[in-house]
């Protein structure tokens, strides 16, 4: 079973233009030794916006609420949308909705500019929003790739059963097991691999993005590459993972692979590995209640690319050179 190394508590949240209210979970530029880039590798950046509610913007179309053009290059961003309405556009001339339930995946590559704003809709109705945006690193290999979007509607997006552990013998053949358990969650597979079932994401390096439901009293078990960084977001509710107790806000950082323990050990070594760790996700008891929110996670998980990094805002290379190129390209108007 793979440790709880730390948990982390409420991070002060703050505003990203005027449209987005987040607490950053994870972040690079960061220098925390217990708790850096080494130990969230290939995640750069978690923002989470905590379910907040917006009023009707009546300036919505000279005055919408959110960030207006910015750069990004080197890295991929992940903005999953939980409530609400997120309008976007880009140097590429792309541009488009993300609405509840979808998610984007945009490839900055070698270089996009783009802007985020609440979409007309959202922005003219008002009500809650909600959302996470994480930053996903590239291998240096691919930091030049050209800058792409996967948008990944809900409704096209893979979700499986999570059962409860002890209803039957788990060594029942597959259709034995499934067909005498009870359903106790779900999980939305938005990137990666889970039980034979693949995300909707196409990914440069191995992660998983799941999206994590539990609605009923019980255990269930997850299976994780023993070579994966891991961490889990509680969103709503408050349940148990390895039986430790963990609620709403809160960031469950797991202990390091067994390659980043050991300074004689190499992640290039352990990357093909097919050996898993488990973890276990128990609703408790006393969650029946109708009135008992239903525990959402939002579980992470990626192969260290193991590779360095320098990193300033809104860039993310490999060595400082590219960092100071990419500078002087921005400024010339060479970006992307």
């Amino acid at each position: 079973m793979r440790a709880i190394q730390h948990i982390h508590g409420n991070k002060r949240s703050y505003w990203v233009g005027d449209g987005f209210r987040v607490q950053t979970l994870v972040n690079h530029l960061q220098p925390q030794p217990d708790f850096n880039y080494q130990h969230t590798d290939p995640f750069l950046l978690l923002d989470y916006g905590e379910p907040t509610t917006f009023a009707v913007n009546p300036d919505y179309d000279t005055q919408p609420r959110g960030i207006g053009q910015h750069p990004h290059k080197g890295f991929e961003t992940v903005t999953i949308a939980y409530a609400g309405e997120i309008s976007h556009k880009d140097s590429t001339g792309g541009s488009g909705i993300i609405r509840e339930g979808d998610v984007q995946w945009m490839t900055a590559g070698r270089g996009i500019t783009h802007e985020e704003f609440h979409s007309p809709a959202f922005g003219k109705q008002g009500g809650m929003f909600s959302m996470a945006q994480m930053w996903v690193n590239l291998p240096q290999q691919h930091k030049l790739t050209d800058a792409h979007y996967q948008a990944l509607e809900r409704a096209t997006l893979p979700t499986t059963t999570l059962y409860g552990d002890n209803d039957v013998d788990r060594n029942a053949d597959d259709s034995d097991y499934s067909s005498n358990q009870s359903p106790i969650g779900q999980a939305t597979i938005i990137a990666g691999d889970f039980n034979g079932v693949t995300g909707a994401a196409r990914t440069f390096t191995p992660i998983n993005v799941w999206d994590i439901e539990l609605h009923t009293t019980g255990t269930t078990t997850l299976s994780l590459p023993a070579s994966h960084n891991l961490m889990i977001l509680v969103q709503s509710g408050s349940l148990l993972i390895n039986d430790t107790e963990v609620t709403a806000g809160q960031l469950v950082q797991f202990k390091a692979p067994n390659a980043l323990q050991s300074k004689e050990s190499s992640i290039k070594e352990t990357a093909t590995e097919t050996t898993a760790d488990i973890i276990t996700l128990t609703y408790p008891e006393c969650s029946d209640s109708a009135d008992t929110p239903i525990v959402k996670l939002l579980l992470l998980s990626g192969e260290p690319i193991g590779e360095p990094i320098a990193a300033h805002g809104p860039f993310v290379m490999t060595t400082q050179e590219e960092l100071n190129q990419t500078f002087r390209d921005y400024q010339n108007g060479n970006f992307g």
